[in-house]
């Protein structure tokens, strides 16, 4: 990894922010891999069984294929300062998510440190990551007592590689502090070709690992907001404590709208805010 600094000096926490870590495992449990931490940015309004099912690719893929070992997954829901049409509240997207993780494997949690305060960088995001985990945390340590720093790496659909090829979206310091500091996994998309996106980023690929979705999987938040203000139901689209909080708050009901006719990747974020340095996120 390389050792370039963080982008900034300090990190300033919400309002009562407490980093989440119960899940987050504290020991290495093969002292031959490289520990890493998961981090997926994006809407999640509302979060799907793909956004989970991304982290279950992931976890698959690192086991087969890498000499990484696993140690938590977060997900990280985008500022409402982002202003994107159909981002939900904050409070009701961390709410949908904590939901989601608690049904979920043992490993995953949700940060709400991105949600709620000013928007914040991709790339700033990963490095308030690495800060709590290996500066305040103290990273891993083996079954031996052998500390090792933890390295985190961002977890996104391959949309997101597709925004990173395209000239002007992100800035280039913040595709050298991404892929260059941090690396990233990629899952695959419908109708998104992988391989054609990472040609523009050949300088990153060995930090760019690719994962095939063996079984096709378009859902995405779009399409669920969608049915919802149609009235059509989204059980098995979602975690049915997720659809459950959906009805009980009557979320996603104030617009009409058609359904689309196609594959429509729902692109939490887009381009970065007009503040000079790119990097987009997206829902998924």
């Amino acid at each position: 990894m390389n050792p370039s600094s963080h982008l900034t000096e300090s990190f300033t926490n919400p309002p009562n922010y407490a980093f989440p870590h119960e899940r987050l495992s504290q020991t290495l449990q093969n002292p031959n891999k490289i520990p890493i931490v998961l981090v997926a940015c994006g809407s999640f309004s509302p979060v799907t069984y793909l956004h989970l099912r991304m982290f279950e690719m992931a976890k698959d893929y690192v086991r087969q294929n890498t000499d990484f070992e696993i140690l938590g997954g977060y997900l990280s829901p985008v500022s409402d300062m982002y202003k994107k049409p159909g981002l939900l509240s904050a409070r009701h997207r961390v709410n949908m998510c904590t939901l989601a993780a608690e049904d979920s494997d043992t490993w995953l949690m949700v940060d709400s440190w991105e949600a709620f305060q000013t928007y914040q960088r991709t790339a700033i995001v990963l490095d308030h990551f690495d800060h709590e985990i290996n500066t305040v945390l103290g990273g891993v340590h083996t079954a031996d007592g052998e500390h090792r720093k933890v390295r985190v790496m961002l977890l996104a659909g391959s949309d997101l590689i597709g925004t990173m090829s395209e000239p002007g979206v992100w800035s280039y310091s913040d595709l050298e502090h991404i892929l260059g500091r941090y690396g990233c996994l990629i899952v695959e998309r419908a109708g998104t070709g992988m391989d054609q996106a990472t040609d523009s980023l050949a300088r990153w690929r060995s930090n760019i690992h690719l994962i095939s979705q063996l079984i096709q999987n378009d859902v995405s938040s779009t399409k669920v907001r969608l049915f919802l203000r149609r009235g059509l139901s989204v059980r098995y689209l979602l975690p049915n404590s997720v659809v459950d909080y959906i009805e009980q708050n009557g979320l996603y009901q104030d617009e009409t709208t058609s359904l689309p006719s196609g594959n429509s990747p729902d692109k939490g974020k887009g381009r970065e805010k007009e503040t000079g340095a790119g990097g987009a996120k997206k829902d998924t």
